[in-house]
């Protein structure tokens, strides 16, 4: 298998190949998990119980996968990665705005995921290993994989989804069988507050693949449709987040302090020995299945940025130079945070929320109602293009729905007066898309600028 030729550049048609099965094993196999696991315990956390934990944890897949969906959608139309098609609404050197703010979510979750799986390796090793040097392995497996590129990336996670659904069946069996607490099914008391502030992390979890969704759909055939393409990823991503989170609930409740070591306790729940072991590799493969993920997002994303400053090929020695440096900054996150993993983890999914929800409104609201998909390919790459190098009336609204959030925040470093008034509650998510959807529509489509020349096709 060769690497990859293409970089941020659009993919031509006689190029384009997959199947559309490979958006469902995709985002299937990248969130079978340990990152997902521990954000549903984070329900537990929080004081929810698990009956309250089970809807929270449905309801917030099913509305954040919408977003993530419909991003994917936008793949196959355009040819060309996630990121950079935000030039179209920001400019070509205003998107670099959004694009920081992308690339501290990749390095972010490389990170905490490479913790995760580096707690399986230092247990695979019977502590042999340091937990150190645990996490320097694991990403440079996840090195190789992302380095080779697309077509390696979906034949892995094609076999790891299939690996993932057999074992964690038995998990989940395993667990369902633990002694719940009293009153783990009961809906009598609900507190809110906790409820909206769990709502937003799940649902900020399925967001957080927004900005690189389009990545992996990308190569299909043009005229693969909306419809298949937002059913398969959609269908991928909920189905496995919303099982990972919610066993992370049971498990979080069945084992005591579960979460002082939850690849180990994960690891150990079918019994000790060659079951252990086959559990510990398992875990180790599904953080390289989301982390290779995170590196290619990475270096998409700063290849964009660089690009709009300095002109340059993307050739494989540039491409593996940028992929491992995004690695090494992502590990050295890794070791510096590993012990204040949960607390870390949980203000990074929740500052993610803040700057991502903005972005998806202007980005879907843009394809989906302003421009129709039409746009032109050619001057996304140019900085004297229809597009321009700033949007001002874009990123005006992209500050303001940033702006708008800040009351409603809830965070171990900040808690906004509205939040602090509803006792916790974060609904910040539903104050930055309500702002920011209509706002974009509203200063954006009586100036919009029609593509002319080589353009994509509506989106049908």
């Amino acid at each position: 298998m060769q690497v990859e030729n293409h970089s941020i550049d659009f993919v031509p048609e006689d190029e384009r190949h997959g199947h559309i099965m490979n958006l469902f094993t995709v985002w299937f196999a990248s969130n079978m998990q340990m990152t997902p696991l521990v954000t549903g315990a984070l329900a537990v956390e929080l004081g929810l119980n698990l009956a309250w934990s089970l809807v929270v944890i449905i309801a917030g897949n099913l509305i954040g996968a919408i977003f993530m969906a419909y991003h994917s959608a936008q793949g196959p139309k355009l040819g060309i990665p996630q990121m950079i098609q935000s030039r179209a609404q920001f400019g070509v050197i205003g998107a670099i705005l959004p694009l920081i703010i992308v690339i501290l979510m990749y390095v972010g979750f490389f990170a905490s995921s490479d913790v995760l799986g580096a707690q399986a390796i230092n247990g695979l090793a019977n502590t042999h290993v340091s937990m150190n040097w645990s996490l320097i392995i694991l990403s440079v497996i996840t090195l190789i994989v992302t380095i080779i590129g697309y077509d390696l990336i979906h034949a892995v996670e094609r076999w790891l989804s299939l690996v993932f659904a057999i074992v964690f069946i038995f998990v989940s069996i395993k667990a369902f069988s633990l002694p719940m607490p009293a009153g783990s099914w009961s809906f009598g008391h609900a507190n809110w507050p906790m409820i909206l502030l769990t709502l937003t992390i799940v649902v900020t979890w399925q967001i957080a693949y927004a900005p690189y969704v389009a990545d992996y759909s990308r190569y299909m055939p043009k005229n693969t449709s909306v419809g298949k393409t937002f059913l398969f990823s959609y269908a991928g991503t909920v189905l496995s987040s919303g099982w990972m989170m919610i066993l992370g609930v049971v498990l979080t409740l069945g084992i005591p302090k579960f979460l002082d070591n939850s690849s180990v306790n994960v690891a150990n729940l079918l019994g000790k020995g060659g079951i252990a072991v086959l559990m510990y590799v398992i875990i180790a493969l599904g953080i390289v299945a989301v982390n290779v993920l995170n590196l290619y997002g990475a270096f998409m994303s700063i290849t964009t940025c660089t690009q709009a400053i300095f002109k340059f090929a993307v050739n494989r020695k540039s491409r593996t130079s940028f992929v491992t440096l995004m690695a090494l900054v992502g590990t050295v996150l890794a070791l510096a945070g590993q012990g204040n993993f949960l607390d870390n983890f949980t203000n990074f999914i929740l500052f993610l929320a803040y700057f991502l929800i903005p972005w998806t409104a202007i980005n879907l609201v843009d394809f989906y109602f302003v421009r129709h998909g039409e746009y032109s390919i050619p001057d996304i790459f140019k900085l004297d293009g229809i597009y321009g190098a700033y949007n001002w009336r874009t990123l005006i609204v992209y500050v303001v729905g940033v702006l708008v959030e800040i009351p409603f925040m809830n965070t171990t470093f900040y808690v906004g007066p509205l939040s602090n008034a509803m006792g916790g509650a974060d609904i910040s998510w539903i104050v930055g898309l309500v702002v920011s959807a209509p706002l974009y529509y509203l200063v954006t489509k009586p100036t919009v600028n029609r593509p002319r020349g080589e353009a994509v096709a509506k989106v049908t």
